[in-house]
């Protein structure tokens, strides 16, 4: 990064995306794996987070194992949390098994609750 770039403040639209998507990742981390006990944000199960102009916000996730069981239950519970941020007027999830979940995608918080060091 240049010394120009370092100096340059952030636009108030660029301060408005970070806060809603701050809200999003907040509202995610209500999402509890129930095997796991640990919410999919700490987890690391969430790849990406988008929201455009329409309120669509698409989720691009993944799950601990292929054929996991409780990819509806999930689903319900991440179209339910993000009910609660304003600027969300629907949800779009995309699976992903690229790049493949491992531990290594765990927060320090997860790893430690699950302990794994």
């Amino acid at each position: 990064m240049s010394e120009t770039e370092k100096n340059v403040a952030p636009t108030e639209e660029e301060e408005v995306v970070d806060a809603v998507r701050d809200n999003i990742l907040t509202a995610l981390e209500s999402v509890i794996d129930p095997e796991l006990g640990i919410d999919i944000v700490n987890l690391g199960l969430i790849y990406g987070v988008d929201l455009n102009d329409e309120g669509l916000c698409h989720i691009k996730m993944t799950l601990t194992t292929m054929g996991c069981p409780l990819s509806d239950l999930l689903n319900e519970q991440i179209n339910l949390s993000l009910s609660e941020v304003p600027e969300v007027k629907d949800v779009d999830i995309e699976l992903v098994w690229y790049p493949a979940w491992s531990v290594d995608k765990m927060s320090r918080y997860a790893r430690i609750a699950l302990g794994i060091r």
